[in-house]
C-alpha cells in the first residue's frame, strides 16, 4: 500500500465569476485577507487541510484534511458563518483506520445540487487501496456517510489523490495515482456511474503505461467538455519524464483512446503539472506545473488548439521564485468573466508561504501579472494550496501549514 502526501486541488472544469465584484490589477495591494480557522486545536481537530473547497449557497465552506480529527487519519469539515461575524467548525467525519472507512484524504471535496459531499480517501476502504465515498445531510442536521466504492488490489487503480468531478449525467470522475492494467506506477482514469434502485458501478477508462512514452503518475483530477472528451495532466512520463498533458476520446468498448497533447519539460518549459486544467471561454486549456521554467519555479502555461490537429502550448507566466512565488502547479487555476485568470503558488512570494496572484491578458498574447496577497507572515497560512470564489467574489482557500498551531488555516482574501 502506497502513500502519498502530496495534494492536488480544484476540480471546476470552468470556473467563471463576475469581474466588476474584483478590484483591478492597479489595487491589488487593497486586498484583506482573514484567517476563518486555524487548524491542529483542540486536539480532536483537523491538521493540514487538503486543496480544494465546495462552497454552497448560504456561504458554508466543506473539505477535508490529510490528519488529525479523532483517529489521526483525517477528517471532513463544514465552516459556516457565524451570527455576529466569525466563522465556526463543525467535524462531519473523522476517518477511521477501521478495514472499511477511507482515511488520508488528499483532496476537497465537491457538491451535487442535493447538498451532498463526495471526495476521495487515498488510503483505507475496505481493501486498503483507497476510497470515494459520499456524505448526505440530515433534515435536522447530521450527516451519514457511505463508500461509493473500495479500490483494488491489481488491475484497478490504487490511491486516488485527486479530487472529483460530476457531468451533466451525474457521473463521477477523477484518478488514481498508482494501479490499472500495466502495473503499479501506471496510475488510472476512472468513472463511477449511480445505478438503478441503489450503489454505483465502476470503470476504468484508461491505464497509464510507466516508462515508455506515455505519461503516469496523474495527481490531479479531470474536466470534461460538451462532447465529454477527458482532460487531465501526469505529474512524470512522456518523452521528456516530467509529464503531460492528455485527452480521452469516449469509447462504447474498452479503454478510452488516449492523445497526448503536450510533453513537459523541454528546455525551460515547465515540469510536473500537478494541478487540475481549466477551460476558458474559447475551449484553450490552462494549468500550473510545480517546476521548470527559467527559475525552475514553475510556470502557467496555456494550450490551444491548432487548425488541423494538434495542440500548441504558451507559457503564461514563468515564476521565479522570489517576491512573485514558485510552484503554481498544485492547486488550480480560476477564471472571472472577463479573462482573469487566478491561482496560488506553494512558496516564495513576500514572506515565503506562498503568493495569490491574478493574470490579465495584456494583448498580443501577453499578460500582467499581479500578486493580490504574500502568504508567511506571522500567524498568517504557509503554502497555499489553490483558491475557490463566492458570487461577492470573495476568494477562499487553505495552506497546509502555518496559522495559530503551524498545522494549516483556511483564508478568505477579500477584494
Amino acid at each position: 500500500m502506497r502513500r502519498r502526501k502530496i495534494s492536488i486541488g480544484l476540480t471546476f472544469a470552468l470556473v467563471m465569476f463576475d469581474a466588476t465584484t474584483l478590484m483591478t490589477a492597479t489595487l491589488a495591494a487593497a486586498q484583506t485577507e482573514t484567517i476563518l480557522h486555524s487548524f491542529g486545536s483542540p486536539r480532536l481537530d483537523g491538521q493540514r487541510p487538503t486543496p480544494g473547497l465546495a462552497v454552497d449557497a448560504s456561504g458554508n465552506l466543506y473539505g477535508t484534511t490529510q490528519f488529525g480529527g479523532a483517529y489521526g487519519y483525517g477528517m471532513l469539515f463544514e465552516l459556516s458563518p457565524a451570527v455576529g461575524g466569525g466563522y465556526t467548525e463543525k467535524v462531519i467525519h473523522s476517518f477511521n483506520f477501521n478495514h472499511t472507512d477511507g482515511i488520508y484524504p488528499q483532496a476537497g471535496v465537491i457538491l451535487d445540487t442535493a447538498g451532498n459531499l463526495y471526495g476521495t480517501a487515498n488510503e483505507g476502504g475496505a481493501n486498503g487501496y483507497g476510497a470515494v465515498f459520499e456524505f448526505s445531510p440530515h433534515a435536522g442536521g447530521g450527516w451519514t456517510g457511505k463508500i461509493l466504492y473500495s479500490f483494488r488490489a491489481l488491475p484497478d487503480g490504487q490511491n486516488p489523490s485527486a479530487g472529483l468531478t460530476f457531468d451533466a449525467a451525474g457521473n463521477l470522475y477523477s484518478t488514481t495515482a498508482y494501479g490499472g492494467v500495466h502495473g503499479a506506477n501506471g496510475g488510472t482514469v476512472f468513472k463511477l456511474t449511480p445505478s438503478t434502485g441503489g450503489g454505483w458501478t465502476k470503470k476504468t477508462l484508461y491505464s497509464f503505461t510507466y516508462g515508455g512514452t506515455d505519461g503516469y503518475y496523474p495527481l490531479a483530477g479531470v474536466i470534461l467538455d460538451a462532447s465529454g472528451n477527458i482532460y487531465g495532466t501526469t505529474t512524470n512520463g512522456g518523452l521528456y519524464t516530467n509529464g503531460i498533458a492528455f485527452e480521452l476520446t469516449p469509447a462504447s468498448v474498452g479503454e478510452w483512446p488516449e492523445t497526448i497533447l503536450h510533453n513537459f519539460g523541454n528546455g525551460t518549459d515547465g515540469q510536473n503539472p500537478a494541478g487540475p486544467l481549466v477551460f476558458d471561454g474559447a475551449g484553450n486549456l490552462f494549468g500550473g506545473t510545480l517546476n521548470g521554467g527559467t527559475s525552475s519555479g514553475g510556470i502557467v502555461y496555456e494550450l490551444s488548439p491548432v487548425t488541423g490537429g494538434g495542440w500548441n502550448e504558451s507559457v503564461v507566466h514563468t515564476f521565479s521564485g522570489a517576491t512573485d512565488g514558485n510552484d503554481p502547479g498544485t492547486g488550480g487555476l480560476i477564471f472571472d468573466g472577463a479573462g482573469n485568470l487566478y491561482g496560488t503558488t506553494g512558496g516564495g512570494g513576500s514572506s515565503t508561504g506562498g503568493t495569490l496572484f491574478k493574470l490579465s491578458p495584456s494583448g498580443g498574447g501577453t499578460w500582467t501579472l499581479s500578486i493580490l496577497w504574500g502568504f508567511g507572515a506571522a500567524g498568517d497560512g504557509n503554502g497555499a494550496q489553490g483558491v475557490t470564489v463566492d458570487a461577492s467574489g470573495n476568494f477562499y482557500g487553505t495552506t497546509v501549514l502555518g496559522g495559530a498551531h503551524n498545522l494549516g488555516t483556511l483564508f478568505e482574501v477579500t477584494p
